[in-house]
């Protein structure tokens, strides 16, 4: 019980502040038309160049919002530590979530991180509330925010 405590005091220390800002990932057309298959999500936007060109203004392809969304996971490996104790994390879902900027083809994303809440919903699980912001590099507004849940799991302590 003393980790999952230590866990959530140290969080609850942090609820405001800003708590990591992961590296950078390129988004190219081969990223977008493989997200494209695995979600059976071919609309023309994202993997027809030619058309996109043609007939809108984004001048090329832009990533699934989606696909934009689910590299949180792999911006969260950057940014946020297992406490002591931790076997895994899962996750809870949203309290807001908003899309905000498409992403065009040849962007860079990378997520930035807050503390918002923590609770303790057992002796085991902690949910924690992170304010995420992925953002497009050299663009003005965010590509998403997000309030994100995630549950920490924690061993039972003897």
């Amino acid at each position: 019980m003393k980790n999952i405590s230590a866990a959530k005091v140290a969080l609850e220390l942090k609820i405001g502040q800003e708590v990591g800002v992961s590296q950078w990932i390129k988004i190219d057309q081969s990223v977008i038309n493989r997200f494209a298959e695995t979600t059976y999500d071919d609309q023309w936007i994202h993997v027809s160049p030619e058309r996109v060109v043609r007939e809108t203004s984004y001048g090329g392809t832009i990533a699934h919002g989606f696909l934009t969304l689910s590299l949180a996971s792999r911006f969260s490996y950057d940014c946020l530590d297992s406490a002591l104790g931790q076997v895994m994390s899962i996750n809870y879902g949203f309290n807001k979530l908003r899309f905000i900027t498409p992403v065009k083809v040849g962007s860079r994303l990378r997520g930035r991180f807050k503390v918002s809440g923590v609770v303790q919903k057992s002796s085991t699980d902690l949910l924690r509330e992170m304010a995420l912001t992925i953002e497009i590099e050299d663009e003005n507004k965010p590509a998403i925010v997000a309030d994100w849940l995630s549950l920490a799991i924690f061993s039972e302590e003897t």
